[in-house]
């Protein structure tokens, strides 16, 4: 484990270089708590200096923050052996049969928490490693004793985009109109909680599920407005669609685990929303990728942003998986995001800078990110479905294939998918005064 010193130094390093190059577009980011590090003045420091700053740079600050995540929660996170958070000495199973969950028990496994997930018909186990026992070899051996069953790590997801704060928006701002309120519609969110008090979510039925009271974020209250905001200065792309908002963080370092996101899932199963927008990243997972592969043969739609580890960086999940809508980000110009990670993956491209969104600590903030073009395109699809079915399903994303514009290569690349759709709902900038 580095000294804490030796951290604080190359987190100082990493933000020095961001604002070392030159690039043509502008990044607002959160610098992540640190401690021990001047967060508030490096945050004003790096923001201060992004239009002349290189995002491919300010990309690697999701390392920083999981570097960060995992050292000051190492009782209970560790990384798996490619890096990535996972809870510690936890490993999930998926529907396992009673003869496998007695041999897990025989072999000194403890059965931890059971998730039966009603509206998806499957059973998730949270096994708990014998003592002594690695998290590594704890699933190497359930593995090796069912290799039938579908197990893997506790994987835990972050979210994929930044909200800068901003004072509240000046008079006269005013937004596009997007037509009539969706009141008949419904659309879900896997995310952190919403801020429901804020002037956007007026007239809007916000229901909540996943943790015992709400703990809102900047981050879900973000994606939320995009998806359902309206007020005389703001629209999200569905406005007043009836919104299902599942907390999977609820204020826990083991926060954005598999088996709560799979929770979250159900529930959205459970209660018939056609379209459920989760703008997380992190690595492939088995469980995960079943649990979205049922989800999606019933006839919900997942949308799911690209995320922001930079062009090179290998896929990031859920929007990898074969059955999500994966969206990338565009800025005001309908450039590509410079940190948005690319691959044949990607469906559609949506703004994703140069706009705002509801904020926690001030009325709106501009935000940037993969995670905000994820809900406008989750709004366009949710305008055409009101109820769950593969058919029609399909159908909503063939018609808004139909109506992308092309960017980039020539028909569906690796960059801009099948196009770009919803610019003409990007949030002005204006809304939020800098």
């Amino acid at each position: 484990m580095f000294p804490t010193k030796f951290i604080h130094v190359c987190a100082i390093l990493l933000l020095a270089a961001a604002g070392s190059a030159r690039a043509q577009v502008g990044l607002p980011v959160q610098v992540p708590n640190l401690p021990g590090l001047p967060t508030d003045s490096l945050n004003r420091t790096v923001n201060g200096v992004l239009d002349q700053a290189d995002p491919r740079r300010l990309s690697e600050l999701r390392q920083v923050r999981i570097r960060n995540l995992l050292r000051t929660n190492r009782t209970v996170l560790e990384s798996d052996p490619r890096g990535a958070p996972i809870v510690r000495n936890e490993v999930v199973a998926l529907s396992p049969t009673q003869a496998a969950l007695d041999r897990a028990r025989a072999a000194g496994f403890g059965i931890g928490r059971t998730r039966t997930l009603e509206g998806l018909d499957v059973t998730i186990v949270v096994l708990q490693a014998p003592s002594g026992m690695s998290t590594r070899r704890a699933l190497e051996r359930l593995r090796r004793e069912d290799p039938e069953g579908t197990y893997d790590y506790n994987h835990v997801y972050l979210e994929s985009g930044e909200v800068a704060a901003s004072p509240a928006a000046p008079a006269g701002a005013a937004a596009p109109d997007r037509g009539a309120a969706l009141t008949t519609h419904k659309i879900g969110l896997i995310d952190g909680g919403v801020q429901r008090s804020h002037p956007v979510f007026s007239g809007v039925t916000v229901h909540e599920h996943g943790c015992a009271g709400p703990i809102p974020s900047a981050h879900a209250t973000a994606v939320a407005s995009l998806l359902v905001g309206q007020s005389d200065v703001f629209h999200g792309a569905a406005p007043g669609a009836e919104l299902f908002a599942a907390d999977v963080y609820c204020g826990l370092a083991t926060g954005g685990a598999v088996d709560s996101v799979a929770e979250a899932f159900a529930w959205m199963s459970r209660e018939k929303v056609p379209v459920i927008n989760i703008s997380l990243v992190g690595p492939a997972n088995v469980l995960l990728e079943q649990i979205i592969r049922v989800v999606t043969t019933r006839g919900h739609v997942v949308v799911a942003a690209v995320g922001n580890d930079g062009p090179s960086a290998p896929p990031l999940f859920p929007a990898a998986y074969p059955s999500v809508v994966a969206v990338t980000g565009v800025d005001a110009k309908q450039r590509v995001l410079v940190e948005a990670c690319r691959g044949k993956h990607v469906d559609f491209s949506a703004p994703g800078a140069n706009m705002s969104a509801a904020g926690i600590e001030s009325p709106f903030g501009v935000v940037r990110g993969t995670s905000f073009a994820a809900p406008i395109v989750a709004g366009l699809l949710a305008r055409q479905l009101s109820v769950i079915s593969k058919d029609q399903a399909d159908a909503a994303v063939s018609a808004l294939v139909a109506q992308a514009t092309d960017l980039g290569a020539r028909g569906l690349d690796k960059v801009y998918g099948n196009g770009l759709v919803g610019n003409d709902l990007r949030p002005s900038e204006q809304i939020a005064s800098r």
